[in-house]
């Protein structure tokens, strides 16, 4: 019965903020999503049926939206990266719209960024070549109804890119 209650007390309701351990976790998942549950329940103390239900809870509540692999993308052929800002004609939201639902249908360009300043959207586009993302910007990006001007920003190196948020204190 004593291990039950602490169990219990080890996992927090769905609705209570983080604790120190779901943060460790959280944090460890991000480092290798694949990391073995007894591994987990070991660095944070707990036993790994209590671990694994905290995991479950943490990706039930949204807290994790999935897990993947990181691939290179230079391995891959897919050597150009760019951001490129999009300014519309107008912001209205049928314009918005139209505009999110074009960037969707096309898995080159990796994120769209709705943002406030001197242009409208913020887009990180990977391609093979310079002719590649030439095709892309012509016929995909500039072609939508209501784009305006687009700016261009080639990564001549990647200093730094990952997907990890830190964690936020208690």
């Amino acid at each position: 019965m004593a291990s039950k209650n602490s169990a219990a007390q080890q996992t927090p309701p769905a609705g209570r903020i983080l604790d120190r351990i779901d943060r460790k976790l959280l944090a460890r998942l991000q480092q290798d999503g694949r990391v073995p549950v007894s591994q987990l329940a070991r660095e944070v103390n707990l036993t790994v049926t209590p671990t694994l239900e905290r995991v479950r809870r943490l990706e039930a509540a949204g807290f994790i939206d999935g897990y993947f692999a990181r691939l290179s993308a230079r391995k891959l052929g897919l050597g150009l990266l760019a951001y490129v800002e999009v300014s519309l004609d107008r912001t209205t939201p049928e314009a918005f719209d139209h505009f999110k639902e074009v960037v969707r249908a096309h898995d080159e360009i990796m994120e769209c960024h709705m943002v406030a300043g001197g242009f409208d959207y913020l887009l990180k586009v990977r391609v093979k070549d310079m002719e590649t993302y030439r095709t892309l910007l012509g016929d995909t990006i500039a072609s939508v109804r209501g784009v305006q001007q687009t700016h261009t920003y080639f990564v001549m190196e990647e200093v730094k890119s990952t997907h990890a948020i830190v964690m936020p204190d208690a």
